[in-house]
């Protein structure tokens, strides 16, 4: 980002993003953008702008592919995401990890809080941090709130894979990436995790690489 970028207002930054078309850059690990604590969305961009911007992020997510994506992972500071799983796999892992399919979302100022004391712990990539995994032990069941982006409430439970992804990028909203909750001695590779790791629970890993599970 620019000297200039940064003096621009938030409907010209997310103007000029959009201006190359196709699917917007991904920021990668070490960006401060990344780092902030996302600027609440209350109206800055109008109607149209923000359509757009929304589209372009739903395109950005599936051509990097991912299945989530937060606005600063493409530098715009606010508080909006979007996530879609459309769960296509081995049935056998999907079941393990309660890996079910995620309608399109746009999610607005989310936030999360737990929902029992269960944990599940798999492991984890992100589009910022391009070629990594690492085992993320995560709430299994959340209620997330804030809204969609027609402004209206969400208050909703989710479990399994689908709470991962939510909390997932409801943290890249406060500044934190999945590296910061991570068992640092489980980062591997994406080859890595394919040749050795691709069972459906990280329990082979945690032995061999010598972390706990929690």
């Amino acid at each position: 980002m620019t000297a200039t970028t940064t003096h621009m207002s938030l409907p010209e930054r997310v103007e000029e993003l959009l201006a190359a078309g196709g699917p917007l850059p991904i920021v990668a690990a070490g960006d401060p953008v990344l780092r902030g604590v996302a600027e609440p969305y209350d109206g800055q961009l109008d109607d149209a702008l923000l359509e757009r911007f929304v589209a372009a992020l739903r395109e950005t997510m599936h051509a990097a592919p991912g299945v989530g994506l937060a606005a600063p992972q493409v530098g715009i500071p606010l508080s909006i995401a979007v996530v879609e799983d459309r769960a296509r796999g081995p049935q056998e892992v999907f079941e393990v990890r309660g890996r079910t399919p995620l309608p399109f979302r746009v999610l607005v100022n989310p936030s999360y809080e737990p929902e029992g004391e269960a944990r599940a712990a798999f492991f984890e990539g992100c589009l910022s941090v391009p070629g990594w995994q690492a085992v993320v032990a995560r709430h299994a069941r959340v209620r997330l709130r804030g809204q969609d982006e027609r402004g209206h409430a969400i208050d909703e439970v989710f479990t399994g894979w689908p709470a991962r992804i939510v909390q997932h990028e409801t943290d890249h909203l406060g500044g934190t990436l999945y590296l910061d909750v991570a068992e640092s001695r489980s980062l591997s590779t994406n080859e890595a995790v394919a040749r050795y790791w691709s069972q459906p629970t990280p329990e082979a890993a945690a032995h061999t690489l010598g972390f706990e599970m929690p």
